[in-house]
């Protein structure tokens, strides 16, 4: 892959398949080009379009890689700043370049302040995804606030309007995709609480006649986990543009003498249909966004004991659960919320991270080597960034909390959030959870944080309106160092469910939690929705005891849906009976088998349980010798559902041999993809899992 500077001031980023085309035009102005397949470089250049008339300029007509506030510009700009002398007005140009291995910065400076703003591209050799982002860098004395930030901005070829993919969730419904076409005006998405939250997704998709396999299709994900705003236009001329970064929301960025800033990176590709998207973003995601300490290893199966015991927690009842746990094939064992302080519901004791000697009189040490003696590795709850106003800490530091001396905190599940933008509770916060694992055979923490923000008061911070991106940055300081210290600890990212889940949480944690509703039919579509953009390995799926809104489901069916993650178990297994058990056992057995193509391989959406009545997914190894496909369906209309099961992602030319329903069959993979084999879906509660090997 390559960057190439062509004749003036023409740069081409080269792809394994795609060209992303900028340049700087005789004005110094910095112009989008081209963004799709590769065509001829020698074909490139830049229109000298001038002034449509005196109320739309060529300014507001242009593509730009970054819209710049200020001058004839009318539309929507990506950066906005003022300097001491209270000018709001930027006038930026082309300055210089420097290419590196594999990254382009083009530098454009003010004309007359000390500012200078990197546009940065990097591009990868195994991908088509491209990294971008800017840096902001003041070469002068004096401040420069800056209101409004953005990482990246899209300019796309087509003069007709743009349908737009994102979500619309909420808690115990995340990552339900919604769909828009842009004719007009500006649709936004985006966060106000302080996290990527459950509501709409820090990225875009934009396409034109796409489905799965087909039709032209742009996508950038955010890496970045506080609050974020997602932008999209078309303007008079049929321009398209879309912008996305930080929210300039009750935001502010100071940047000091010296000092420069880089924004958050967004992570950008075009392909041909959805399933191409998500199968490149899920590659990358592994070999270049995951922490390395895990991102190519399978991870473990979990079991996590609140819903079996909730708060009220003890050394010998968690031992109970961990035989039983340990005896079905689970691999490390996690106890939630309620082992410190004086914790028996959610109204007290978060902040004092101490072990409760009421439930645990010996330690808990009693319980990991029992747990340990099981053959199985121990994992436990936080939520470091919270804080119960019933607690020691609060009473000791009630400053620590976000807070207005003239505003009354609400406390939302009870609990205030802990101001992280200060170094002392930074500190306190990686303090006691570094002790706990250096003093215990600690191997996993579940992060928590439970609310979203308010009274977002920080007396410490001279521009207090970056605390969103200095809180969540001390997140991921906090979490990075603990990896480092502690290089076998697994750290996942939960927010009361799937708030915290995108390519910021996931470039420090090893996992996330996707939502706190485990009721497998709506997982059926919470799961769909987080696979577009996220990586499946991270994506923890819990198979539990819950059916929500009176939708029961067979254990055999909780399973098919959770075992396409990171497989996790969290039901009251003290209930089960030994069928039950049975089950269990043969499920992890499976899962075991086939984690890797699951965590590891290429996912292929073939039927989608929302528009076709039954779900079927299948995930393939890299060399196509191996793939398992995974069929549910929890009822069939007018009873019964007739179809030629055709496959996907094989190899034409390779021969394949699978079992189904008693019979073996062995055919072609141009046969299993384009013919299929005669199937029948009836009754509910319907799956089937088909393990597909190469003869």
């Amino acid at each position: 892959m390559s960057i190439t500077k062509l004749e003036n001031n023409i740069f081409v980023l080269e792809t394994k398949n795609t060209h992303y085309v900028m340049g700087i035009d005789k004005n110094g102005i910095n112009r989008h080009i081209y963004w799709g397949s590769k065509i001829s470089s020698n074909d490139y250049e830049l229109d000298t379009n001038g002034d449509e008339n005196s109320n739309h300029s060529a300014m507001d007509s242009y593509r730009q890689e970054i819209t710049f506030f200020g001058g004839t510009v009318y539309r929507e700009c990506a950066v906005k700043a003022e300097f001491s002398d209270k000018c709001r007005e930027l006038e930026i140009a082309y300055k210089d370049y420097k290419i590196s291995e594999n990254t382009l910065c083009v530098t454009m400076a003010d004309k007359h302040y000390p500012l200078e703003i990197d546009l940065c591209y990097e591009v990868y050799d195994d991908s088509d995804i491209i990294k971008r982002w800017i840096t902001v860098r003041n070469i002068g004395g004096d401040e420069i606030i800056f209101d409004k930030l953005l990482s990246a901005e899209f300019s796309f070829p087509s003069e007709k309007p743009y349908k737009f993919r994102n979500t619309n969730g909420a808690w115990g419904a995340e990552f339900i995709e919604c769909e828009s076409t842009v004719e007009g005006g500006y649709s936004v998405w985006e966060s106000h609480k302080g996290a990527s939250n459950h509501n709409a997704s820090p990225y875009f998709i934009a396409y034109q006649n796409a489905d799965e396999n087909g039709g032209d299709v742009y996508f950038g994900s955010l890496a970045y986990s506080g609050n974020f705003k997602v932008s999209a236009g078309r303007d008079l001329f049929g321009v398209t543009r879309v912008m996305l970064g930080m929210n300039d929301f009750d935001f502010s960025h100071t940047l000091r003498a010296n000092e420069q800033f880089d924004t958050p990176a967004v992570y950008c590709g075009y392909t041909q249909g959805f399933g191409e998207m998500s199968r490149q973003m899920n590659r990358f995601a592994i070999n270049h966004i995951l922490p390395k300490s895990f991102n190519n290893k399978v991870l473990p199966v979990l079991y996590n004991s609140w819903e079996a015991t909730e708060f009220h927690v003890s050394a010998s009842q968690q031992l109970e659960l961990a035989r039983i746990a340990a005896d079905i094939g689970v691999e490390l064992f996690v106890m939630d919320d309620g082992w410190f302080g004086q914790r028996k519901d959610d109204h007290a004791g978060l902040g004092d991270w101490y072990v409760n000697p009421d439930k645990f009189p010996n330690g808990l040490n009693e319980l990991i080597d029992g747990i340990n003696e099981l053959g199985m590795d121990f994992g436990i709850w936080f939520e470091p960034e919270m804080v119960n106003p019933d607690s020691d800490l609060y009473r000791e530091h009630p400053d620590w909390a976000y807070h207005y001396d003239t505003r009354s905190a609400k406390e939302l599940r009870n609990q205030l959030v802990l101001n992280m933008t200060k170094p002392e509770v930074q500190e306190y916060v990686f303090g006691f959870m570094d002790e706990l694992v250096s003093n215990h055979n600690i191997k996993y923490i579940k992060w928590d944080m439970n609310r979203p923000f308010s009274e977002i008061g920080a007396e410490n911070l001279e521009n207090r309106k970056m605390y969103s991106y200095l809180h969540t940055k001390a997140v991921y300081d906090i979490c990075d160092r603990l990896k480092a210290k502690h290089t076998d600890l697994q750290i996942e990212a939960c927010a009361s469910g799937g708030g915290r889940a995108e390519l910021g949480a996931l470039s420090h944690f090893d996992q996330v939690w996707t939502s706190d509703n485990t009721d497998a039919i709506d997982r059926m579509t919470i799961q769909s929705g987080f696979s577009m953009l996220r990586p499946i390995k991270a994506m923890r799926a819990w198979v539990t005891d819950i059916n929500w809104y009176n939708k029961p489901t067979s254990l055999d069916f909780r399973f098919n849906i959770a075992m396409q993650g990171s497989l996790g178990i969290g039901g009251e297994l003290r209930k089960y009976s030994d069928e039950d058990k049975k089950i269990c056992k043969r499920n992890i057995e499976l899962y075991k088998r086939i984690r890797d193509l699951v965590q590891l391989g290429d996912l292929y959406r073939v039927y989608n349980s929302d528009k076709d009545e039954f779900l079927m997914n299948m995930y393939v190894s890299e060399d196509k010798s191996r793939a398992v496909a995974f069929i549910a369906a929890r009822g069939t209309r007018f009873f019964k559902k007739k179809f030629n099961m055709r496959f996907a992602g094989l190899d034409e030319d390779k021969t394949y041999r699978f079992s189904l329903d008693g019979k073996e069959h062995t055919k072609s993979g141009a046969y299993l993809m384009k013919l299929g084999i005669p199937y029948r879906i009836i009754g509910n509660n319907f799956n089937k899992i088909i393990e597909i090997e190469e003869v």
